[in-house]
């Protein structure tokens, strides 16, 4: 239902129920509100998209100038797991929006996909501007209508949709309502969870939100922070401890910053490293420098003489560390221990880092917490706001990069759309 002030729209205060047809607003447009949309549509629908910026989909774009990892490969049970505690409510989405279902879902808009070396899914082109093109333009043709630069701003006192626009405050009635607002993560694309005050004053529970995907500080000394910061850690080892206390290790890259650690291989521990740090003050991750040779071979090459060579030119020769990963050496051991052989190569196969917190959540990929699973039912309809309903990051799940993250933004998007759409039909069928 559009917008009580929009000019361009018939103004609609004082009409009835009866009046129009049933109506579906959704807020954000993000992947999970575009596919709440294109589903709620598909079911007969009359959907209108409101939109905080000046397009839709805008963190979808930013997240495609790395390739537009748009799913993974990865069979089920396994690609489930991924979502941790909650693997059993995302199993829902994904048993009625799969990665599968994804890739034929791109190939319908004329993106054809391909299979990583990492698993990883990619459009052919690795672009993420084409698919967002063509999936608005489709969304446009089907009856779809979009108003941007309208933020939501919760509810009137009569139960209107407020929005903030450049025109002013505007209202809006509709009979059913997705929201898709995205998390805290990325604020300057629109997620600034602003819209956590205005479910707790309505009686919804909602866990606040942190980082997740992001990256951690570590004390370095000031010669590493200022000498090594963005050097990339590659062909390593990271071992820690999960939330049951099982020893996890996983191998991956990662990169330096000045004030400690991120990457692809720290963004899939963030969860498990975040929650240590939550009980204990601090997590300890240990990092294996050298995967592919043993502690014995290591200790057995550094204890040949290096005579008048220096450490370091000694490792490069008979370990082949070099730069960072030589650099972390000396952040942890002493002068003493730097030189004694069995120190030296147990060090390169378990250096441990003790992270303190971690970065602030507007500079995280994406974020935990939200609405809980308690406060909605299996639809995803929020239970003390009948006709309401969530999807995407503004729920109480999270998940690794690549691809993993997304692909539960648009199975989330899929569900809610679809009951939205059956909520419609079945108020439309209740006397009046």
């Amino acid at each position: 239902m559009p917008c009580l002030q929009c000019a361009s729209f018939p103004a609609l205060h004082g009409m009835s129920r009866a009046q129009h047809l049933p109506s579906l607003a959704i807020i954000g447009g993000g992947p999970a509100g575009l596919m709440a949309a294109e589903t709620a549509r598909a079911h007969g629908a009359e959907v209108d998209v409101y939109e905080a910026k000046g397009s839709v989909g805008r963190k979808f774009l930013i997240a495609g100038k790395g390739g537009m990892n748009l799913t993974h490969s990865e069979a089920r049970p396994g690609f489930e797991q991924r979502y941790g505690e909650r693997v059993h409510e995302v199993a829902a989405w994904l048993d009625d929006f799969d990665a599968d279902a994804l890739r034929a879902w791109a190939r319908e808009l004329g993106v054809e996909t391909f299979v990583g070396s990492s698993g990883r899914v990619f459009p052919n082109d690795l672009k993420a501007a084409p698919l967002l093109r063509s999936w608005v333009h489709r969304l446009r043709e089907s009856g779809v209508r979009f108003h941007v630069h309208h933020r939501w701003l919760g509810w009137r006192d009569d139960g209107a949709l407020r929005f903030a626009t450049s025109d002013g405050e505007c209202f809006v009635r509709t009979d059913a309502v997705v929201l898709a607002l995205g998390g805290g993560s990325w604020p300057q694309l629109g997620s600034d969870g602003a819209w956590q005050s205005w479910l707790t004053q309505r009686g919804v529970e909602v866990a606040p939100l942190q980082a997740s995907n992001c990256g951690f500080d570590i004390a370095w000394s000031t010669y590493m922070a200022t000498h090594h910061a963005g050097a990339p850690l590659k062909s390593v080892v990271a071992r820690w401890y999960d939330t049951s206390g099982t020893l996890q290790q996983r191998r991956g890259e990662c990169v330096m910053t000045q004030t400690g650690i991120e990457g692809s291989l720290i963004y899939a521990l963030s969860a498990d490293l975040r929650k240590s740090i939550a009980r204990h003050g601090h997590a300890v991750l240990e990092l294996d420098l050298a995967p592919d040779r043993t502690v014995e071979r290591l200790a057995h090459d550094l204890a040949k003489p290096h005579g008048r060579r220096s450490l370091a030119e000694h490792l490069r020769r008979q370990t082949g560390l070099t730069g960072v990963k030589v650099a972390l050496l000396h952040e942890v051991l002493d002068p003493a221990q730097r030189h004694d052989p069995d120190v030296l190569a147990r060090t390169i196969k378990s250096l441990p880092l003790r992270l303190t917190q971690a970065r602030p959540l507007a500079e995280a990929i994406s974020s935990a917490g939200g609405v809980r699973f308690d406060a909605t039912d299996r639809s995803l309809m929020l239970t003390a706001l009948p006709g309401v309903f969530c999807a995407g990051e503004m729920l109480d799940w999270e998940a690794p990069t690549g691809g993993y993250l997304l692909t539960a933004c648009f199975a989330s998007g899929y569900r809610a759309g679809r009951a939205a759409a059956a909520w419609l039909e079945q108020s439309a069928r209740q006397p009046r």
